[in-house]
């Protein structure tokens, strides 16, 4: 269950993408406080996404072919959601750390591509302002110096 804050830092964002953020955000947190934890930086993740589904944010369904779990007023099964926590909390808190998350995010925007690398890059340039390019240029400047040797 969602805690409450979560539900009004969600619906202060307009798109659904930044309201399934803060649900993940929680689910990260919720890992690195040790209240359970996941297998890798990609469950963490479905875990959060699967919550803000269920809270009612409009996401596409989860890859697969499976259709998402519509919010509805039936009771989960106590059975299978205690199954399902002691399972999490069996698993590790490694998942959820900045360098677990920080491959993940690399080994997805491999996968997009350079056009959508590039054009996530650009919007990421709106929030930098000037100082935030400075240092990202030079950053860039070494990175091409040190591939180039």
């Amino acid at each position: 269950m969602p805690e409450s804050k979560t539900r009004k830092r969600a619906a202060k964002h307009k798109t659904p993408s930044t309201q399934a953020g803060e649900y993940v955000r929680e689910e990260i947190e919720h890992i690195r406080e040790g209240k359970h934890g996941a297998r890798s930086a990609k469950q963490a993740i479905a875990i959060g996404l699967s919550k803000a589904r269920r809270a009612g944010v409009k996401l596409p369904p989860p890859p697969g072919g499976k259709k998402a779990p519509k919010a509805t007023n039936r009771k989960p099964s106590a059975k299978r959601s205690r199954a399902t926590l002691g399972a999490l909390k069996r698993e590790g808190s490694a998942a959820a750390s900045r360098t677990a998350l920080s491959r993940h995010a690399k080994d997805v925007a491999r996968q997009r591509g350079p056009a959508a690398r590039r054009s996530s890059a650009r919007i990421a340039v709106r929030t930098k302002g000037a100082g935030g390019r400075s240092a990202a240029a030079r950053k860039a400047a070494r990175t091409r110096e040190r591939n180039r040797a």
